[in-house]
């Protein structure tokens, strides 16, 4: 498992949608660090950022885990608010394909 700098992965998972912001002040860490989640597994990222805030699993076996660095609709009660995510695209076998800050 890869060791991510400036990124308190406990206090990361308490902060579920980022509704306490928690995860805003470690954007600029995951920035730099997200290329290490790369050709890890769907379980491994679980055990390493907690469950995600939410997923998708869309044709040809792709998924993508969303995790909140900025609170999401859940936490603002606003509808279609655009929250800075960490995206996580898994290919068919399960591996991280793509990592982004969106």
């Amino acid at each position: 498992m890869p060791s991510l700098e400036g990124i308190d992965l406990a206090r990361w998972q308490e902060d579920k949608n980022g509704c306490n912001g928690v995860r805003t002040s470690m954007r600029g860490a995951m920035d730099k660090e997200k290329t290490k989640l790369l050709s890890l597994g769907q379980m491994q990222i679980v055990e390493l950022l907690g469950r995600p805030d939410k997923n998708e699993l869309l044709k040809r076996n792709q998924k993508f885990f969303y995790y909140f660095i900025q609170p999401s609709e859940e936490c603002t009660g606003e509808k279609n608010v655009r929250s800075a995510r960490l995206v996580i695209r898994f290919n068919a076998v399960g591996l991280a394909k793509e990592v982004s800050v969106e």
